[in-house]
């Protein structure tokens, strides 16, 4: 038991090291635009193992300093036979219970992040937007009069109107726009807003991990009350 507590330590230190020194040296690094990446990289693989190696050590000599300490003798009599010598050693209550709780708490992270990974999958997935208004309306003249944006869980996700945002279906004007999904998430809602027109939304009904989909979805109304009627479809295409 002392052998894995000990073990234990050695190895949160080796974390604590080994992540710290290389947050470190990013921090100092002071890089440039575009940098970022093969510096962190560097310091992660390169230098980091050196401070994990001290960080095993520190926590190995941690625990012997003041993960072990010296079980009281239960009776005079038992210390006077005793008397040559030491009393047994045993493991700091105090100390393993913070072990364990340090422990369960990266054990938790570690399902979290990379077995129960908040992101989808397939990765980065790419959703396609189609907006088309009603027979008669037109597109506002300039991409910045439309305002766009789709909600997932907590965040929003990153994207907009395609260069080539301008489309048609028949003689009915549609808006083309992308965006990048990468959480799982059940709440998944898009918004427009166009000038003089009130802003209209659609809850995307996607599982929480999706895959992607064969191809556009069937036109829909939105959920909003809006006499304006505009329509959107989607589809959702892996990245990788």
């Amino acid at each position: 038991m002392r052998f894995i507590f000990g073990f234990l330590s050695g190895l949160i230190g080796l974390l604590a090291g080994w992540f710290g020194l290389a947050f470190l040296v990013v921090a100092l690094a002071g890089t440039g635009p575009g940098d970022e990446g093969a510096t962190a990289m560097g310091a992660f693989f390169n230098i980091g193992p050196i401070g994990g190696l001290v960080g095993f050590i520190a926590g190995v000599w941690l625990f012997t300093k003041i993960g072990v300490v010296r079980a009281n003798t239960p009776s005079l009599d038992a210390e006077r036979s005793s008397a040559a010598t030491r009393p047994p050693m045993r493991i700091s209550r105090p100390f393993a219970v913070s072990l364990l709780v340090l422990v369960a708490g990266i054990a938790w992270w570690t399902w979290y992040e990379f077995i129960r990974s908040p992101y989808l999958t397939h990765g980065y997935m790419t959703l396609d937007l189609q907006f088309r208004l009603p027979p008669g309306m037109s597109l506002p003249p300039h991409k910045d009069d439309v305002q766009l944006d789709v909600q997932e869980g907590n965040g929003h996700a990153i994207g907009g109107l395609d260069e080539s945002w301008r489309a048609h279906d028949g003689d009915r004007q549609v808006i083309l726009a992308s965006y990048s999904l990468m959480y799982k998430t059940s709440q998944r809602v898009v918004s427009l807003a166009l000038p003089g027109v009130a802003p209209e939304t659609w809850r995307l009904d996607l599982s929480s991990d999706p895959d992607p989909t064969p191809g556009y979805s069937g036109w829909r109304a939105s959920s909003s009350d809006s006499a304006t009627k505009i329509e959107m479809n989607f589809r959702l295409r892996a990245d990788r």
